[in-house]
């Protein structure tokens, strides 16, 4: 049992128990190429806040790991088969039960650990930190949180080099022979200000990708994924221990 990961706990180690910090994982349920599982962002997910609650643990960071959200926003991929959406509406309803519930019974921090590109969490804070003032709702995505390409050489965003590696790091037992993998190629917008970065609509999966990844994965390594695996929770779990530590009526400096 770790007592730091709620589905494991139990209410015998809970009833006296005081948290400081609430994690909440939100992945998605979606293809990765012919070669990963649909379950890769929340796998991910759960490996990331676990590791980096047991190194703020350690520190004496009182922080709960919430079950992760196994479904999230998948809109643009609503004809590739199983693929599970939830709308942005819908998940505004179910982190608002989530918020009620935590600031009901004085956990004020949440942290949302976003594992899936497709969620779109900020204005749904901006609209709970409305009607829960008291409720401090950061929120992180993996992949910004390191340089990605001081771990991994090819550019892409799904089911690349980057998830590859990490999941023949984490669950090798759940990736598929290498020559079964797609080359993760994609087609990008004609018009020039998507490349620029200035203009954004969403993407078609069915139309940009022939095998559902976006980038090359054929330099992955397990070691690639551990490394970046490494470096990565060090740093969430530093994360983690300073929101504990926050006091929320002096954030600001």
């Amino acid at each position: 049992m770790r007592p730091y990961i709620l589905a494991e706990t139990n209410w015998k180690a809970l009833q006296d128990a005081k948290f400081d910090l609430a994690v909440l994982p939100w992945g998605a349920t979606e293809a990765h190429n012919y070669h990963l599982p649909y379950a890769t962002d929340n796998i991910q997910a759960d490996h990331m806040v676990a590791e980096s609650a047991k190194i703020a643990w350690a520190k004496g960071a009182k922080v709960i790991v919430l079950p992760t959200i196994p479904f999230g926003v998948n809109t643009g991929q609503s004809d590739i088969y199983l693929d599970i959406n939830l709308n942005p509406s819908t998940q505004l309803a179910m982190l608002t039960d989530i918020v009620e519930v935590l600031n009901r019974q004085g956990i004020y921090k949440l942290l949302i650990h976003n594992g899936h590109g497709g969620n779109n969490f900020k204005p749904i804070i901006r609209e709970l930190g409305l009607k829960f003032p008291k409720m401090f709702i950061s929120l992180s995505f993996f992949p910004s949180t390191l340089d990605k390409y001081a771990y991994f050489e090819e550019e892409g965003d799904h089911a690349d080099e980057m998830e590859t590696s990490l999941m023949l790091y984490l669950r090798p037992d759940l990736v598929l022979p290498k020559e079964t993998w797609g080359d993760g190629k994609d087609k990008k917008y004609k018009i020039k200000a998507f490349s620029e970065g200035w203009l954004w609509a969403e993407r078609k999966w069915s139309e940009i990708s022939e095998d559902t990844g976006v980038g090359n994965p054929h330099k992955s390594t397990a070691e690639k994924g551990e490394r970046f695996f490494k470096d990565l929770t060090q740093k969430m779990g530093g994360l983690f221990f300073e929101i504990c530590e926050a006091d929320l009526d002096d954030l600001y400096e």
